[in-house]
């Protein structure tokens, strides 16, 4: 066993966990239309988006050069030859054919479910303008009705739009799989005839298994040989690793850190701790949202309006005996009803507000995560690794008249260096603290690791020790009186306490606790300024959360929570009322991340957390909240200002495409519908573009 590894403290070990985070979801994992239109996986769509995009436009230049409509609105000759005249209308098809497939599909899929959205709106257009088009390109009734150019744009618009939105998302939903990557493939099973490899279903309960230095816990079961250091961080949340010897319960998918155990399995398969936060997981992302995004429920308004609106259109005009007018204003009513600007009005601020955030260090993969961001009431913060730096630090420094606080904090310091212990790291980290530029630092030699008690070595010809509790009874030493007041208040706060002792006598002690970053009393402080209450989960011990939640100027603490009841404590907040966030970054977190209205995992945290959360944050400063925040709300500004904007378009040239003003002789011409909707596609474009210059710095919003 390696003894710098292994440095056990004893006593006060368990009051010093830097692990979990707990953190909430993105939950859906689907937006608006693609929870019922026909898409599926971001990644795959963002491709096949891409490629129809380019080949449709490719196709639509000389579909807009040959078409007569355009030709005549801009004044030119088109060249005149054999075939010229079926250029527009078979590439058109083409184009519709398959630039429109996904749109096509997606409107049937969203007519079925009886749940119409964009793509129902987006299919019904370019299917009657390509209906319309051929009437026209036939001579069929005399119907002059040439939209292939407008047919082409619309679909290469639409393409380019849902292009970037899946672009902007990228991935989602991969929690399962990350939890299913903690297993080892095999197991080293332990038979008469020695250890075998079996695969994982092959174990059965009762089985004795070895698990080496190094490797994960094929499944839950009980120490029956052996002593090791178990991290078991990545399903508790607990911070350092726990000594786990005979008789003591080990947890599949950790880890062995520094000796060989053999276990007698007691849980496999779906019986496991791990199958049983998968479970979790899968049922808060099953009991998410299934609410339409905003430009959905946008596009259903305009799908039920312009049908209406098609269907008066067409029976005033009959009965005024005007078919070829009725049919006319109709087709023109339905066609621009679908317009360019909304459906590149939440594309691009998606995308654009999603670079800015992921400039900013803030990854988006959920839209609506972000679009509920600006309503959050409640933020629920992870302590260790969110709130806290996740490692040990030097918090005080106590000593008897013998020495004084930079001796003693040399003399640890001079023990504990070869050690890779985080304690002994945070000793040697504050002492170096203190020591001058170019000063030098007191050797030891005969370095020794006293299991389950602490370590020591020889400094300047004396036996220097550093232990836990443990340490001073085994040795029969009594702590100094001089240090009684201060131990007992670290000790209140949940500090873990180490004794310095040279030659069996008490020079002092050390207080080590899981440092406070100074980002988080900035966040916590902006967030109350913005009215958002701010509370805190952990598993830690009630002292040990109570005094960080002081600290910080908390809310509301929930400590001592177990793996299995961090999302109950989310849906808890969510029952009286609260709109939550959950920012964590540990296994035991994904569910909480998925419950949560809005899941914000810290990006240095485990693939799990990362891929149950719908924001993550590459960086471990919790001010990038507020960024998120201050973007959900600009970016929601955005969307609906070029709502606003495309939906107001429609409402006001649907009706004059319809004929209302036809008796004052104002009439909206096919043409000149589709080049006010290329107009509103132009300021939709100009508009979004001004996000852009949004300040997510986390320092100014937390200022």
């Amino acid at each position: 066993m390696d003894e710098h590894e292994r440095h056990e403290r004893g006593g006060h070990e368990d009051h010093m966990n830097h692990g979990g985070h707990d953190a909430h979801s993105g939950h859906d994992g689907h937006s608006g239309h693609d929870a019922h239109s026909g898409h599926g996986g971001h990644g795959d769509h963002a491709a096949q988006f891409k490629d129809r995009f380019w080949i449709s436009l490719g196709l639509a230049v000389p579909v807009v050069f040959f078409s007569e409509m355009f030709a005549d609105l801009l004044g030119y000759m088109r060249p005149d030859f054999a075939g010229a005249g079926l250029i527009a209308p078979v590439l058109g098809t083409v184009i519709f054919v398959y630039g429109g497939q996904p749109f096509l599909t997606g409107g049937w899929s969203e007519l079925k479910s009886r749940r119409p959205g964009m793509m129902l709106l987006i299919s019904m257009a370019i299917t009657v303008a390509f209906v319309a088009s051929w009437v026209t390109t036939l001579r069929i009734g005399g119907f002059d009705l040439d939209f292939w150019w407008e047919l082409a744009l619309l679909i290469v618009i639409m393409l380019l739009g849902h292009w970037l939105e899946m672009r902007a998302l990228g991935a989602a939903s991969g929690a399962l799989d990350a939890l299913a990557a903690l297993l080892p493939d095999s197991a080293e099973k332990v038979t008469d005839d020695g250890v075998v490899q079996v695969s994982l279903h092959e174990l059965q309960a009762g089985d004795v298994v070895l698990v080496r230095s190094g490797g994960r816990v094929p499944a839950d079961g009980t120490v029956v040989e052996g002593q090791a250091e178990v991290d078991e961080s990545m399903i508790t949340g607990e911070s350092r690793p726990v000594s786990r010897a005979v008789g003591d319960a080990v947890v599949a998918g950790t880890v062995a850190t520094d000796n060989a155990l053999r276990v007698e399995i007691t849980a496999v398969g779906d019986d496991t701790a791990l199958a049983g936060i998968q479970r979790l997981v899968a049922e808060a992302q099953a009991s998410s949202s299934r609410a339409q995004a905003l430009a959905d429920r946008a596009a259903a308004f305009l799908f039920y309006f312009a049908s209406i609106a098609g269907l008066i259109t067409f029976v005033v005009w009959a009965l005024l005996g005007k078919l070829d007018e009725a049919v006319t204003r109709t087709v023109t009513v339905l066609v621009i009803a679908c317009p360019h600007a909304l459906g590149l009005a939440i594309p691009l601020v998606i995308a654009i507000s999603t670079e800015r955030a992921a400039r900013a260090g803030v990854l988006v993969k959920n839209r609506l995560a972000l679009e509920r961001m600006r309503t959050i009431d409640a933020v629920l913060f992870d302590k260790t690794g969110t709130l806290t730096k996740g490692e040990p630090a030097v918090t005080g420094v106590a000593t008897a008249d013998a020495v004084s606080e930079d001796e003693l904090l040399e003399l640890a310091a001079a023990v504990e260096a070869d050690s890779e212990h985080p304690l002994a790291k945070a000793i040697v980290r504050a002492h170096a603290d203190r020591v001058p530029v170019g000063g030098g630092r007191v050797a030891a030699t005969d370095f020794r690791s006293l299991t389950g008690r602490g370590v020591q070595a020889v400094v300047n010809g004396s036996e220097v020790a550093v232990g836990g509790p443990a340490y001073l009874r085994e040795n029969g030493l009594a702590e100094p009186d001089a240090l009684d007041a201060e131990v007992a208040d670290w000790k209140a706060r949940g500090a873990a306490v180490l004794h310095v002792v040279r030659d069996g006598q008490v020079l002092g002690a050390i207080a080590l606790e899981d440092a406070v970053r100074e980002e988080s009393r900035q966040a916590v402080a902006a967030l109350h300024k913005r009215g958002v209450k701010v509370a805190m989960i952990t598993g830690d011990a009630h002292q040990v959360a109570e005094a960080v939640a002081k600290e910080l100027g908390i809310d509301e603490v929930f400590a001592e929570v177990l793996p299995q009841d961090k999302d109950a404590k989310v849906a808890e907040l969510q029952s009286r009322g609260l709109k939550v966030a959950m920012v964590g970054d540990g296994v035991n977190d994904a569910p909480a991340l998925a419950r949560a209205e809005v899941g914000i995992a810290i990006g240095a945290g485990t693939d799990v957390a990362i891929e149950s959360a719908g924001v993550v944050l590459a960086a471990d400063d919790p001010r990038a909240v507020l960024s998120v925040i201050e973007l959900s709300k600009a970016s929601y500004r955005k969307m609906w200002q070029n709502l606003v904007w495309a939906t107001g378009y429609n409402v006001i040239t649907v009706p004059l495409a319809a004929g209302v003003l036809a008796f004052a002789g104002v009439v909206v011409s096919p043409a000149a519908g589709a080049l006010l909707m290329s107009v509103s596609t132009i300021v939709v474009a100009l508009n979004a573009q001004l996000l852009r210059r949004l300040d997510l710095s986390p320092t100014r919003l937390a200022s």
